[in-house]
C-alpha cells in the first residue's frame, strides 16, 4: 500500500514538472531586430470549444510573417503566410489557400484580428521600436509597464492581454494570455531565435500558382475534416 502511494507521489510530481517551461535563454538582444524565429503552443477557446495547438513562426521586421500550425502526428495542418500586405492562409495537405487582409487571416488563428505588426510587438514587448506603424494600431492601445518599463498588460477596445511570464530580464513574453468576448487563451513560447539566416523563399507564395484558391467557408469544411 505504501509502494502504491510512493509510485502514485513520484508520477504526480513528474506530472508537475513536466508541465513547467523550460528554460529558455536570450544571452544577448540585438540592437536591432530584423528576424523573430521559434515554436509555440496555443491554448484557445472560444464560440466553436477549445483546441490546442503547436506553430513554428518566422517573422522578418515588420511586413514578413510566416507560420505553421502543425497537426497530431506533427504534419502542417495549415500555413499562414503574410508578404508585404497579401496574406494567405494555406492548407498544403488539399493544395488549396484563401486570400485576405492580414488581420482577417490571424483572426482566424488567434480568434480575433491583429496586424502582423502587432502580433510581433505582442511577443517581443518591441511596442517602441522605430519602425513599428504609428497612428491608429498603436494608437488604439493603453499599456501598463512594471518597473523596467517592459510592457506587462495592454488593452484595446474588448481586446486585452497580459505577459505572465518574461524571457529573463527581457521584454520578450514567455507566457502570454489573452481575452476577447470571441476568445480566451494563453500563448507559450518553447523556443525563439533573433536574427537567425533564413531560406531565401521562405516567404515566397510562387507554390500557390499549383494551388487553388478557396472560400473561407470551403477551406473550414476541410480543415474540419482534417483534424
Amino acid at each position: 500500500m505504501r509502494r502504491a502511494q510512493a509510485v502514485a507521489i513520484c508520477l504526480t510530481v513528474a506530472m508537475l514538472v513536466g508541465c513547467q517551461l523550460s528554460p529558455i535563454s536570450l544571452s544577448t538582444i540585438p540592437s536591432r531586430i530584423e528576424r523573430i524565429e521559434g515554436h509555440a503552443s496555443l491554448t484557445i477557446s472560444g464560440d466553436q470549444g477549445s483546441a490546442r495547438s503547436k506553430f513554428s513562426f518566422l517573422f522578418q521586421v515588420p511586413s514578413r510573417g510566416r507560420i505553421d500550425v502543425t497537426g497530431a502526428l506533427g504534419s502542417v495542418l495549415y500555413r499562414i503566410i503574410i508578404h508585404d500586405g497579401d496574406a494567405y492562409f494555406v492548407l498544403p495537405s488539399k493544395k488549396a489557400y484563401w486570400q485576405g487582409k492580414e488581420e482577417d487571416i490571424i483572426d482566424k488563428f488567434m480568434g480575433f484580428r491583429l496586424s502582423l505588426d502587432e502580433m510581433i510587438n505582442l511577443l517581443s514587448g518591441t511596442w517602441e521600436r522605430e519602425d513599428v506603424l504609428r497612428g491608429e494600431n498603436l494608437g488604439d492601445w493603453a499599456f501598463t509597464r512594471d518597473k523596467k518599463g517592459r510592457v506587462v498588460s495592454g488593452k484595446r477596445q474588448d481586446l486585452r492581454f497580459a505577459i505572465e511570464e518574461f524571457i529573463g530580464d527581457t521584454a520578450f513574453a514567455r507566457r502570454l494570455v489573452f481575452e476577447h468576448p470571441s476568445s480566451t487563451g494563453q500563448v507559450k513560447i518553447l523556443n525563439i531565435n533573433l536574427n537567425g539566416p533564413i531560406g531565401e523563399n521562405v516567404f515566397s507564395k510562387k507554390f500557390l500558382t499549383k494551388y487553388q484558391p478557396k472560400t473561407w467557408a470551403e477551406i473550414q469544411e476541410m480543415l474540419d475534416h482534417a483534424r
